[in-house]
């Protein structure tokens, strides 16, 4: 990047996922902001600018992963110690955005939780949001301020291209994520298969209909994000009964939380495929391979910060 435009933005990274905004840095030639976040005995935490952001476009990488509470409150403190150091704009670079599942009510008596974080992220003096695969896309419309939604699909199937069966079934887990889906099955150049479920309770799901033809081939599901891992896991023993032989799978956010990876290692998974915008557990999985979106995310800075077209890339 020129000096000159590289002087007109600064980058800082959050505790969440360092080594992804270090990486995003490389990709744009220049170093993270130095800043300093500190934590109190009693929970309370602290952020401070080492670096003058007076009148520069600011971004903050900063997942909502877990502990996502933890990490929403630290890109909420960052966002408002720039607005008070008088920085031009600031920008969230929010890759996995917690509470998106929480996008409507499902009864009365529930809070529409991915609505207020909007508020919150706008009043902390965020001015745009970017995010990559966000659960659902009515998410962006709980913000006043410009969301760029990106998609981690093509870096994915990119990285799967000649790794996988011939005889390659691509599978939605539920009906949500049909259209990643369909992206995946045009870009590996596969038929496509649909799970229908019933949601028992927020960690269980019950298989009610599978739409496709899965004996005797290999399949790759395809999620936004593997959490517990136990909606893939019924969507695994689902496709086994109707005769599928080998699975694979795809996920833009490997949360991967508690025992995940031994579930799905029990359930005979070949390989799964994730991204790296949250900080990945038991990265020393063997079946496990991440892909970076560093070089994407830096393209899409570069091209902000130079004003140029991000809807070209994709």
């Amino acid at each position: 990047m020129a000096d000159g435009a590289a002087d007109d933005f600064v980058l800082f990274g959050g505790t969440a996922n360092p080594g992804l905004a270090e990486a995003v840095a490389r990709e744009l030639g220049v170093a993270l902001g130095r800043s300093r976040v500190d934590r109190f005995p009693d929970g309370e935490l602290s952020v401070t600018l080492l670096d003058s952001v007076r009148r520069k476009d600011v971004y903050v990488v900063q997942p909502t992963s877990p502990p996502v509470n933890d990490h929403l409150m630290e890109l909420l403190a960052f966002a408002d110690v720039c607005r008070r150091a008088a920085a031009a704009r600031v920008t969230a670079v929010v890759p996995y955005f917690g509470y998106a599942r929480a996008d409507r009510r499902d009864c009365r008596r529930e809070p529409i939780t991915a609505s207020m974080v909007a508020a919150l992220m706008q009043t902390a003096g965020i001015h745009h949001v970017l995010s990559v695969d966000l659960h659902t896309a009515q998410v962006e419309g709980f913000f006043q301020v410009p969301v760029d939604a990106l998609s981690a699909v093509g870096e994915i199937a990119r990285s799967l291209a000649g790794t996988l069966p011939p005889d390659l079934t691509v599978v939605s887990p539920d009906a949500g994520r049909v259209r990643m889906a369909t992206d995946y099955a045009r870009l590996l150049g596969a038929p496509m298969a649909i799970i229908l479920k019933r949601r028992e309770s927020g960690s269980a799901t019950e298989v009610t209909h599978l739409v496709g033809e899965v004996r005797g081939r290999a399949c790759l599901l395809v999620d936004d994000m593997i959490s517990s891992g136990g909606t893939l896991v019924s969507s695994i023993r689902a496709l086994r009964q109707a005769g599928a032989r080998e699975f694979h799978v795809a996920a833009t956010h490997g949360l991967l939380v508690g025992d995940a990876c031994e579930r799905l290692e029990r359930e005979g998974v070949r390989e799964v495929v994730v991204t790296d915008t949250v900080a990945v557990p038991c990265r020393d999985w063997p079946r496990l391979r991440v892909v970076s979106l560093a070089p994407m995310l830096g393209e899409v800075v570069r091209r902000m910060v130079s004003r140029e077209s991000i809807s070209e890339m994709f």
